[in-house]
């Protein structure tokens, strides 16, 4: 077991709440400083003075990844990463600990993948045919779309515990402990941050996106404050990412039956034309919001999601930050529109979805080409309810330093397409 498995389970002993036990009525209220979290830390810190020599903690993870000889394009990329998050500000003892979890993962999936390419080159061969990818800023309804999308038996999208190891068919032990370690990692989430879920309902065995297995993202901004990074971010080459992305679908198609692949990350918006270098039939599924609500809502998240691995938290520091990546990402976006094919873009405005998703649907699946049945619309109010046991979110920009006029001055490019795709 892990280290933070270890602590999590020490923490269930002490406070009696199961790792896969949702929130109690009242624990939404919780402070985002929680009782376990503070534990966590207290049981962490003899390992936190690891921080200290982070090229000694990356060649640790390394060695127990697996042979790596040959591939520093992508793990000299994490050792970066690793070096910025041991400097990062009021990094706490949980949020080290992520950091190398974060890393080792990655590495070790990166080791596994290359040995399985290596022991069945064929897999490569493996067609990943007409996929459906997801795409637009966060908490724009990507999360609702993709689960539509995924309603059907003709389409397959990726579960959370297979993005975080993915693999061949497993045998049935082996299949449970892949999916166990997922259910500790959510539960873990559940435990230190318990408003988490009612932003980003994580489930072990559903679909989730493709940010668990793409490498070298933003997404280590969202825990941690580390603009180091970013220089490096802008200028890395993310066709190689998309190719290793490609061969985890090929792996995770290897040998089972093959289904039209749906998949999903806001990230991918940003890099549409690495993206559609390695997946040249993709169709591109583009949702829409207004941008001055989908970074307050982000910016949530993203408190909330930080407040696990740094304390205190800077507000303002997570709306500058965001506020700039999410303009970057939408103004990459509008670059790379322009080379898509019409027939392979679909465009979503949230009204079509957030506001009447059984109308919506149905559109959604003609749009790309699908088939709507009736077996996929009795299983629809299922996907377009809130989750059991989840809150209605609230979120503000003031909080976190912003104004709409800021918002929309960042996004007015973006804006001018929304208001295009609004009247279509």
């Amino acid at each position: 077991m892990s280290q933070l498995g270890r602590a999590v389970r020490q923490l269930e002993r002490v406070i009696s709440i199961p790792a896969d036990c949702p929130p109690t009525k009242g624990s939404a209220a919780v402070a985002l400083d929680p009782l376990p979290l503070t534990l966590a830390d207290l049981l962490l810190r003899p390992g936190f003075r690891g921080r200290r020599t982070p090229d000694r903690a990356f060649d640790r993870l390394l060695a127990a990844a697996g042979p790596a000889e040959g591939d520093e394009h992508f793990t000299d990329g994490f050792r970066h990463l690793l070096r910025c998050w041991a400097g990062a500000e009021r990094l706490t003892p949980v949020g080290w600990l992520s950091a190398r979890g974060h890393v080792g993962r990655h590495l070790a999936n990166r080791a596994r993948i290359r040995r399985l390419l290596a022991e069945h080159p064929e897999i490569e061969r493996e067609p990943v045919e007409r996929p459906v990818f997801v795409v637009g800023l966060p908490r724009t309804a990507t999360t609702l779309t993709h689960g539509i999308l995924s309603l059907s038996a003709d389409h397959r999208c990726p579960l959370l515990w297979e993005l975080l190891t993915p693999d061949l068919e497993l045998p049935p032990e082996e299949r449970e402990k892949a999916i166990t370690a997922a259910r500790r990692l959510v539960g873990g989430i559940n435990l230190f941050s318990p408003r988490f879920r009612h932003i980003h309902n994580l489930r072990p065995e559903g679909p989730e996106e493709c940010t668990f297995a793409l490498p070298h993202t933003v997404m280590p901004l969202s825990q941690a404050v580390i603009p180091e990074y970013l220089p490096w971010h802008e200028t890395h080459d993310f066709g190689p990412d998309y190719r290793y992305l490609k061969q985890i679908y090929q792996v995770l198609q290897y040998g089972r039956p093959r289904r039209r692949w749906v998949l999903k990350s806001p990230l991918h918006l940003e890099n549409l034309d690495a993206l559609r270098a390695v997946f040249p039939d993709a169709t591109i599924v583009w949702t829409h919001r207004d941008p001055a609500t989908a970074v307050a809502s982000f910016c949530s998240l993203v408190e909330h999601g930080m407040a696990v691995n740094t304390r205190p938290l800077d507000l303002d520091w997570i709306g500058a930050t965001w506020l700039e990546l999410l303009a970057r990402s939408a103004s990459r976006g509008l670059a790379a529109r322009a080379g898509i094919p019409r027939e392979s873009l679909v465009d979503v405005p949230y009204s079509w979805l957030g506001a009447d998703p059984a109308a919506g649907a149905p559109k959604l699946y003609a749009a790309v080409g699908a088939r709507w049945t009736e077996a996929d619309a009795a299983r629809l109010p299922a996907v377009a309810a809130r989750p059991r046991g989840t809150r209605v979110h609230s979120y503000d920009l003031a909080r976190y330093g912003l104004t709409r006029e800021a918002v929309d001055a960042a996004f007015a490019d973006y804006n001018a397409l929304r208001a295009e795709v609004d009247r279509a």
